[in-house]
């Protein structure tokens, strides 16, 4: 008996030894987004389930852009997971920058992610970042102001109603705001956000040559109707708010309406964090009538640098955090109305999800958007709030610097079209497409 127990005890420790041996510490940089910051509040039920641990890099949105283009296109090394969304993927995917997710397990079920998704984060068919969450965007709007407004919002307005709603819902002497959106300067804050809305007004970035299109009457009655709508009914310093500036306000009542991630219903709605929780509406994002409205399209996904010394625990945390099984568990602990969206099929044919309030306005959002149709004109580019060529990042952040200049009353309209003209059609000549 002793040597029996002896050979077991001996057994489970070379069990226990090699476990231990293969278990990984996980490198990833992440956005500073809700669903994000609840994704590292489960993290212990991955360990538990792998042996694996996990070390989190947390950054603002534009910070986590530059870092991780930066580490990844000098083969730096300091990540072994990176989220990144559908500008980056196709493109470090075709520069072999990134390892193909084509071998993850059957349980996962990579055919259930929303072919909106799948498509927008491969490269000749291999997918190469599992989508965490997928989001288009769509108005988020206060339903009582609206009433005492007097105005109904339709379920597909357009610019020129949410520019009235906005100003009849602004109450300066009580801090609301009729509108709040994003002014930041960055390619993937305000530059993602006035290039969506340039394609309802009919601009586009570049005609079919690669000119740039910033000299055009579209371009110019986009920023002029935005900055006048900004100016009167905005929040003050709106150029300089992104994402969570605004998702702030909201919280705190100070907006009217608000058009921006889907992804955001959640946050607004959830009593512990939004005081107007209880009178939240939502609506498609707005157009002009000329065939195309002002939503995205994209998703912030998982995705592994190639190189990594980590591959197979990479890919354990990615089947993990981006599966159904991982759903349940915030479905389970926070609700369903929590869970990250827009990724997955399945969850809107799930009856609990299908009660959810911004469900359905979330998938017509998503299905609705068309990124290799998204401009009124023909343009060679695929993308919606961003032409999906690798010089695209650099000439925006430039260009988006130059609109937020022209929001805080730094310099006229005009002249920040005149400089977007001109950067970017120099940057396209440089990089040969001109």
């Amino acid at each position: 008996m002793y040597i029996k127990n002896a050979l077991c005890a001996t057994t489970a420790l070379v069990v226990l030894t090699a476990a231990a041996a293969q278990a990984e510490t996980l490198t990833i940089a992440t956005v500073n987004n809700g669903d994000m910051i609840r994704m590292q509040g489960y993290t212990d039920d991955f360990t538990a389930k792998t042996g694996h641990t996990v070390e989190w890099v947390t950054l603002e949105e534009n910070v986590l852009r530059q870092r991780v283009t930066t580490d990844i296109s000098t083969k730096g090394g300091a990540f072994d997971i990176m989220t990144i969304g559908m500008y980056e993927t196709p493109i470090w995917g075709a520069n072999g920058w990134l390892v193909p997710l084509d071998d993850l397990s059957e349980e996962y079920d990579a055919a259930d992610i929303l072919p909106a998704m799948a498509g927008g984060l491969s490269h000749d068919g291999t997918l190469y970042a599992a989508p965490f969450y997928g989001e288009s965007s769509m108005i988020m709007y206060r339903t009582d102001l609206m009433a005492k407004a007097g105005l109904e919002m339709p379920d597909a307005p357009t610019w020129d109603f949410v520019r009235e709603a906005a100003a009849a819902m602004t109450d300066r002497d009580n801090e609301i705001n009729g509108i709040c959106l994003r002014g930041k300067a960055g390619w993937g804050e305000g530059g993602a956000f006035i290039t969506a809305m340039s394609n309802s007004f009919g601009a586009r970035w570049f005609d079919m040559d690669w000119n740039a299109q910033f000299d055009t009457e579209q371009w110019a009655n986009t920023l002029n109707f935005y900055k006048d709508m900004m100016d009167a009914s905005g929040p003050p310093g709106y150029a300089t708010n992104g994402f969570n500036e605004n998702l702030s306000l909201f919280q705190q009542g100070k907006c009217g309406m608000w058009i921006d991630a889907t992804v955001a219903a959640s946050f607004v709605t959830n009593p512990n964090d939004s005081t107007v929780a209880d009178s939240v509406g939502f609506a498609l994002a707005p157009d002009t009538g000329l065939g195309k409205r002002s939503n995205w399209l994209w998703a912030w996904a998982l995705a592994i640098p190639a190189g990594t010394q980590k591959e197979a625990a990479a890919k354990e945390f990615i089947e993990w955090a981006t599966s159904k099984s991982y759903i349940e568990l915030v479905a389970a602990k926070e609700g369903w109305a929590n869970v990250p969206p827009g990724a997955r099929t399945s969850l809107y044919e799930t009856p609990e999800y299908q009660a959810v309030p911004f469900a359905k306005m979330t998938l017509d959002s998503i299905l609705s958007a068309d990124p290799n149709n998204s401009t009124v004109e023909p343009s060679p580019y695929v993308g919606i709030q961003f032409a999906a060529i690798p010089e695209f990042a650099g000439i925006a952040t430039e260009v988006s610097q130059e609109f937020s200049a022209a929001y805080a009353g730094q310099q006229t309209v005009e002249e920040a079209l005149a400089k977007a003209q001109s950067l970017t059609n120099d940057a396209m000549e440089a990089a040969g497409y001109r």
